[in-house]
């Protein structure tokens, strides 16, 4: 169970080199230091989920698959620990915890749950699962888009997908910002929210970056009532109920 753990970390590791261009070995060692374990490193080589040819590593189809599995797991339950149970610290540490033993249609649920989120916290991408590829709502997600919201629905800001800091910034200095409640009293010409007390105008393209908590007593409660005896116990496991 430890050298799988590991394997999956290093699988991990290795996707993230992905994401920035960079797959020598040079670069894992960098990563892990002190911490490289070249029995691990040896271990995905011989069971077929990396190749290396001189310095490059890269992903067999079997690994590839995996990976984007951990990765997937890992960063819907940042999203599942920062959103929907408010950990804005520690979520990375419970999130590395979660993605070891997430099956996937467990994952698939998280997803559908979160309104199938394109970035983690840390605004890197989740990548799309089938159900994302198939927009399968197999219960009523807990999260919508701003643009979704009917005209006088009221949420929390759940977060915004925007990678630009001037973006982020003036919206918040109109206080729309993850935690801030919202009512909606406009779509046309522009998106008009009541937000801490004002009416903020925004235009379609920013509200479509702004994904909102459906107003509800328990967010996690409502979700799992709707869930079979079986998979309902599995949840209350995961959310520590």
């Amino acid at each position: 169970m430890k050298d799988k753990v590991d394997m999956d970390e290093y699988l991990e590791a290795i996707w993230s080199m992905k994401e920035n261009n960079n797959m020598s070995k040079k670069k894992l060692l960098d990563v892990f230091g002190h911490d490289y374990k070249k029995e691990i490193f040896d271990m995905l080589i011989s069971e077929g989920f990396i190749t290396v040819i001189n310095d490059n590593i890269d992903f067999t189809e079997k690994g590839e698959a995996t990976a984007k599995k951990i990765i997937r797991a890992h960063r819907l339950a940042e999203r599942l620990l920062f959103d929907a149970m408010g950990m804005s610290k520690d979520f990375e540490k419970g999130a590395c915890e979660f993605e070891h033993t997430l099956t996937e249609e467990l994952i698939n649920s998280i997803c559908t749950m979160l309104g199938h989120p394109k970035e983690c916290p840390h605004g890197l991408p989740i990548p799309p699962g089938e159900c994302c590829l198939k927009a399968v709502k197999t219960v009523e997600s807990s999260v919508i888009y701003l643009t979704d919201m009917k005209i006088g629905q009221s949420g929390r800001i759940a977060y915004i997908n925007t990678g630009n800091d001037e973006e982020m910034h003036r919206l918040n200095g109109l206080q729309l910002r993850p935690g801030a409640m919202i009512k909606l009293h406009q779509t046309y010409p522009a998106y008009v929210v009541e937000c801490e007390g004002a009416n903020v105008a925004i235009d379609e393209e920013i509200a479509k970056k702004i994904t909102v908590w459906r107003v509800q007593s328990n967010k996690s409660d409502v979700y799992i009532s709707t869930l079979p005896p079986q998979k309902k116990s599995l949840w209350c496991k995961i959310m520590g109920k």
